[in-house]
């Protein structure tokens, strides 16, 4: 399959789609989408009709009507589907929070007084501000346990970029599964 180019916004709101779908499994509304990414209905429609035009969005008609991801949608935003997903425990502020963590990439650990992870998640970023205090993990399988500082975010990935204050595999007593 080729490689479909999305533009930053086009990601944005079609990232902002799946993650609306997942919560709410129905047709999600246009102006829904408009005020979690902050940009007018209007602007979110002629959205929808480039990226129907690409196939990666149906139109649901009706007053439940509204827009679903197809799975095309998944694959251009390299998102993957999983009907039993690996629970990774993830806390915001010491709260256990409903969010999927999809993937966890060590982007500096070369760097010795600087270390950050990338995490990316199925589900809304929008709660979590700059300096928040985040744990993810032990993940199921090597038991990697990671805790920081939000350092920034990436709406268009749906990432959080943590500055690792700990780092622990395998976390507490547990032993890795592999």
């Amino acid at each position: 399959m080729s490689s479909i180019e999305l533009t930053p916004s086009q990601k944005t709101i079609l990232q902002e789609l799946i993650n609306l779908f997942r919560d709410s499994e129905s047709a999600v509304k246009g102006e829904d989408i408009a005020n979690e990414v902050d940009r007018n209905p209007g602007t979110i429609r002629n959205q929808m009709q480039s990226l129907k035009a690409l196939q990666l969005v149906e139109g649901v008609p009706g007053p439940k009507g509204g827009y679903k991801p197809t799975a095309t949608a998944y694959d251009a935003l390299k998102i993957q589907e999983m009907d039993q997903a690996a629970d990774v425990p993830f806390r915001h502020k010491g709260d256990l929070v409903k969010a999927n963590v999809q993937e966890i990439d060590l982007t500096s650990v070369h760097h010795p007084e600087l270390c950050r992870a990338e995490v990316k998640l199925q589900g809304s970023i929008s709660e979590f501000d700059e300096g928040d205090d985040i744990s993810v993990g032990p993940t199921p399988l090597s038991k990697l346990l990671i805790e920081g500082q939000l350092e920034g975010k990436d709406d268009t990935n749906n990432s959080l970029i943590l500055t690792i204050d700990n780092m622990e595999a395998p976390a507490g007593d547990e032993e890795p599964l592999h």
